[in-house]
């Protein structure tokens, strides 16, 4: 895959006359390596609002960035860098500590005091965030590493289903899927695999245990891939032997919610109005108070990422944005159900890209 680093960069730069500020001195690692290719631990990119822009590192990863189009130099000159007037700083991902070492060696560079505020020259500006919103929209590239992702997760349920069965621990189906998703090409798990059988299921994030499924059990599987840095994201519930009618009718249930939400999704519609669309079922049938969590949020280079959806939620969604959309029932000391799928917004209806079936799966 070959991506387009400097177009990146460019789109970040148009956005900064907009803040206030001439450059963004860009530190979370996910950011960094949306727009530079670098996957480091310790990495800065430095963007001016004429498009230049610097990488900042150590000596660990100078050699891997050669092919970047940006120069790679010591953290301790990092200071001079941000000389310039009005430097913006992601204040969702600096701590108060690197935000507070940056402002007193800019002090000793411009001679300003590090408490005289943001904004005036030489300050650094926290901003809220930008290349995250910029990351919301995919490109073919990036759609075509998540359609991997969910194939593979699609794929390794299929092939560990008939271990799913009773007298295996929770831990055990998590662990068969985990490394059945490596070995169909995965880097790793999306994110560690949630397994919740019988009354576990009602903990939307129940850690695997020892606890033994049994006939008679719905079994919440939470899982997904990491392909080359996306994540896929998707939950299916299965029962164990024939599920009693109260099992059923809250599978169905969510299944319903489930259908209104995925219909939901559209360019320009609000992420207020696709969780309600899926929440208001939920809600009239009683269940309202059983559906604890928003109803989706963003999957990319992270696994939680803008944009969420969820009742308190602003914004409205674009077209190529992936999300998932996630309802759940759960009734504490009896069970739960949530099905899950990763999706992509288009004008013509939203792309699937978990195909698994959601009809329920008695095994």
């Amino acid at each position: 895959m070959t991506v387009n680093y400097r177009e990146r960069r460019a789109r970040v730069a148009k956005m900064l006359p907009a803040r206030g500020v001439e450059a963004i001195l860009v530190t979370s690692g996910v950011n960094v390596r949306y727009l530079t290719g670098l996957e480091s631990s310790n990495a800065a990119v430095l963007i001016g609002d004429d498009g230049s822009a610097l990488l900042v590192t150590d000596n660990r990863y100078i050699d891997k960035t050669h092919d970047l189009d940006v120069a790679a130099v010591e953290a301790s000159d990092v200071a001079a860098r941000l000389a310039a007037p009005g430097v913006g700083i992601e204040a969702a991902s600096m701590t108060v500590a690197t935000f507070n070492r940056l402002s007193h060696a800019l002090a000793d560079v411009t001679g300003d005091r590090p408490d005289a505020g943001a904004g005036r020259t030489g300050g650094l500006v926290p901003l809220e965030p930008l290349v995250e919103v910029l990351r919301a929209v995919k490109d073919d590239d990036e759609l075509e590493l998540l359609r991997t992702a969910c194939a593979i997760s699609d794929q390794a349920f299929a092939d560990v289903m008939g271990n799913i069965q009773p007298g295996v621990t929770e831990r055990d189906v998590a662990r068969l899927l985990e490394a059945r998703m490596v070995e169909l090409g995965a880097g790793k798990p999306a994110f560690d695999t949630i397994v919740a059988a019988g009354e576990n299921g009602a903990v939307p994030h129940h850690a695997p245990t020892g606890r033994e499924l049994r006939t008679g059990d719905l079994v919440t599987i939470d899982f997904g891939a990491c392909y080359q840095g996306y994540h896929a994201d998707m939950t299916r519930t299965v029962a164990l032997g024939e599920p009693a009618a109260w099992q059923r009718e809250v599978y169905d249930l969510v299944a319903e919610a489930q259908r209104a939400g995925r219909h939901a999704l559209r360019p320009g519609v609000s992420t207020k109005e696709v969780d309600a669309a899926a929440r208001g079922i939920i809600e009239a049938a009683g269940h309202g108070g059983h559906f604890r969590h928003g109803l989706g949020h963003g999957v990319g280079l992270e696994i939680h990422e803008d944009p969420f959806l969820g009742p308190s939620r602003t914004g409205r969604l674009e077209d190529r944005v992936p999300v998932t959309v996630e309802p759940g029932v759960y009734l504490p000391g009896r069970g739960g159900v949530r099905i899950e799928d990763t999706l992509v917004t288009r004008e013509g209806g939203p792309e699937l890209l978990t195909k698994t079936t959601k009809e329920l799966l008695v095994l």
